[in-house]
């Protein structure tokens, strides 16, 4: 019995130094495998009683584990969309089998790095065909609020190369000089006129004619004056009429002492902004605040535009894509703006060598891996995200290549025992009968 027993032993040990050496080879092979995790074979003795004064061997068995927490290098690359989680977390990801039957089912799967690149139909994927997840933004750029502990929210992140885009304007803010001789007794009462463009919702180019009356007095000097404001999209309809007042005392002088509107919004002291309705929607314009240099003066005896700035673009080509550390996939446009289309989430699990391992260098949640919740890239436990960036094999060749030599020493030696067995029951077959009796 116990010679036997030996026999199975060392015939476990052969079969447990195989399976090390099945993962050894994994791991080599994979060296220069993006991403890749390597593998480890745990050896665990196993004990069988059979009673006082015999001993009988038990073997060996092994259990095997992807060690997924250990993280590879970082290489640099020259795509933007060359991904790889620089900490915790991993990255979402789905299969493009399931996008092509476009039930709207898209199992998540985890990587932490990935070579993405837009396909045929605009999705972002992997040349092994896996496909980055994210949470599509609204039209605005502003993300919604989507369930963190489920990825019902995720969509496969599809970039439309050929879309357009555009900015509508909603404020202009103006620094003009009214020329105070204008305001005289004396003066002709000339008309000053200044032409504003803008960009309406749908980015056309439309302007605001705004027409500054002096308002000339009998004697003296009123420091009066009247702003008419004309919307080319309204067929230069009046939006805005208002009385406009400067300061004629020292140190103030020059400066809006009141407005008063006649017709459009009222004017707020506190920032010095008037809401105009123009066609599309309302419109911040900024005269400057009351007492105050910036904004509308009325000085000397010239007529200056000094600046008009204002926000709102027209419509422009989408040119590249970029991916930041949080996770905000953002368009650039030729027009000069960037849009966030998407955001892509960090999943975090409890146990992240019980993610069940997958071929490309994918994982998929377990029972043994634990719940797992999708974080803001940054935020919380996980890491950040970064672009141009590619994460190395974990395989370390010269460990590996030690842990070979030791694997094929103890198989070697696994061998010799089961050849001394053999021997052993050679010399106790060729007994005589009697002896063995």
């Amino acid at each position: 019995m116990t010679i036997s027993s030996s026999l199975n032993a060392s015939v476990a040990g052969l079969a447990a130094n195989a399976t090390r050496l099945a993962a050894i080879s994994d791991n080599i092979a994979n060296s220069s495998t993006y991403g890749y995790k390597r593998a480890v074979t745990d050896f665990h003795s196993m004990v069988i009683e059979t009673g006082t004064g015999t001993y009988s061997a038990g073997g060996v068995r092994t259990t095997n584990t992807r060690l997924i927490d250990q993280r590879g290098a970082l290489v640099s690359t020259s795509s933007a969309t060359d991904l790889a989680v620089r900490g915790r977390g991993m990255l979402p990801v789905t299969t493009e089998a399931s996008v092509n039957v476009d039930n709207g089912d898209h199992p998540m799967m985890l990587t932490t790095t990935g070579s993405f690149s837009t396909d045929d139909r605009g999705y972002l994927t992997t040349s092994s065909g896996l496909i980055l997840m994210g949470w599509p933004a609204n039209t605005d750029g502003t993300i919604p609020t989507y369930p963190r502990d489920t990825a019902d929210g995720l969509e496969p992140v599809k970039i439309n190369t050929n879309q357009f885009a555009g900015e509508a304007t909603t404020y202009v803010d103006l620094a003009v000089n009214l020329p105070a001789t204008s305001t005289d007794s004396s003066a002709i009462g000339e008309t000053e006129e200044l032409s504003v463009e803008y960009f309406d919702n749908l980015g056309k180019s439309e302007s605001l004619t705004i027409e500054f009356v002096p308002i000339v007095p009998a004697s003296g000097s009123s420091n009066s004056w009247t702003m008419v404001v004309r919307d080319s999209a309204s067929a230069n309809a009046i939006v805005g009429e208002y009385n406009l007042t400067f300061d004629d005392t020292r140190g103030a002088g020059g400066t809006l002492k009141s407005v008063t509107p006649v017709t459009g919004g009222a004017y707020d002291g506190t920032d010095g902004y008037i809401s105009l309705n123009v066609n599309g929607g309302p419109m911040a314009l900024n005269l400057g605040i009351l007492g105050t240099s910036g904004g509308l003066t009325q000085l000397s005896d010239a007529f200056q535009p000094v600046s008009v700035s204002k926000n709102g673009t027209p419509v422009g080509n989408m040119t590249s894509i970029e991916v930041d550390a949080n996770g905000f996939v953002s368009a650039a446009f030729d027009i000069g703006i960037t849009r966030v289309i998407y955001q892509i989430p960090l999943v975090d699990v409890s146990n992240i060598n019980g993610l069940e391992s997958l071929d490309y260098q994918s994982y998929r949640p377990t029972p043994d891996s634990g719940s797992f919740f999708l974080w803001d890239a940054g935020d919380g436990p996980t890491g950040d995200i970064v672009a141009y960036a590619r994460e190395e094999s974990s395989t370390d060749v010269a460990g590996e290549l030690t842990e070979l030599i030791q694997t094929q020493r103890a198989y070697s030696s696994n061998a010799k025992v089961i050849q001394t067995v053999a021997l052993s029951l050679a010399e106790l077959t060729s007994l005589p009968v009697e002896m063995v009796s």
